[in-house]
């Protein structure tokens, strides 16, 4: 059987990662409450004239800024939301609000290294989350697949380096692929993945200490011969999810 193990979502895109219960899924769109804002530095080209997706340069993000990937996020958009990181004191604020927006930029400004572009702002809120691929989509990844390069690794792969959205178990590993263009059904709601993940360096970090110390990419190239890992899935039909539910394939 393959069972939803997993739910993820990261409501400021590379800073924050929050385990879920359960969820409810709308067609069309991507996991409420991921990716609903981005933080940009001082160079970035976004247009805030015209806000809407931008591609990832525009933004901080684990590639570049590893200690990114240890922040961990409690609390649903809309209101307060506690961010958390092991070298920084816990921060409850409403990103949504200009005092909130002020307080997050500056809890965030000491973990970005010395010499690198300072975070600026936090993006308007869009009707898309902001992730690094400009369709609207949820990501789909498999725990076999993680426990293969577990193997690899030779030590434990935690879930939060690849910030996926929604985890698989049952399947062989590296399976998924085979998945492409099928129809998922996870009770009323339908998954259509259209599309692999390329992986850049963001998972070489830790995620408990932001810290690089697995080139996750290495182990995908030496496994498969590409830094794929995951899939990309259209929401086709809504409903309520939750970890535990068979996913029919």
């Amino acid at each position: 059987m393959i069972e939803l193990t997993a739910i993820y979502r990261h409501p400021v895109k590379a800073l924050g990662t929050e385990p879920l219960p359960r969820i409810a899924l709308r067609a069309g769109q991507g996991l409420p409450g991921d990716r609903v804002w981005a933080l940009a530095h001082q160079k970035t080209a976004y247009d805030w004239a015209a806000p809407g997706w931008a591609r990832c340069s525009a933004f901080l993000r684990g590639a570049h800024q590893p200690a990114l990937m240890a922040v961990t996020a409690e609390g649903a958009p809309g209101g307060p939301i506690t961010f958390r990181h092991p070298d920084r004191p816990d921060l409850t604020v409403d990103p949504g609000t200009p005092e909130g927006e002020a307080a997050f930029v500056a809890w965030a400004d000491p973990l970005i290294a010395p010499g690198a572009p300072r975070p600026a702002r936090l993006t308007p809120r869009i009707d898309r989350p902001m992730t690094d691929d400009p369709s609207i989509t949820v990501s789909l990844l498999s725990d076999a697949s993680r426990r293969a390069l577990e193997q690899r690794a030779g030590r434990p792969l935690d879930r939060r380096r690849v910030r996926g959205n929604l985890w698989v178990d049952g399947l062989p590993p590296w399976a998924e692929v085979d998945l492409l263009g099928a129809e998922l059904r996870l009770g009323e709601v339908r998954l259509k993945p259209v599309a692999r993940i390329e992986r850049c360096s963001a998972p070489q970090a830790n995620p408990d200490t932001g810290r690089r110390d697995v080139d996750v990419c290495a182990l995908l190239e030496e496994a498969c011969g590409h830094r794929d890992f995951g899939l990309l899935a259209e929401v086709v039909a809504g409903g309520e999810i939750a970890v535990g539910d068979a996913v029919q394939a």
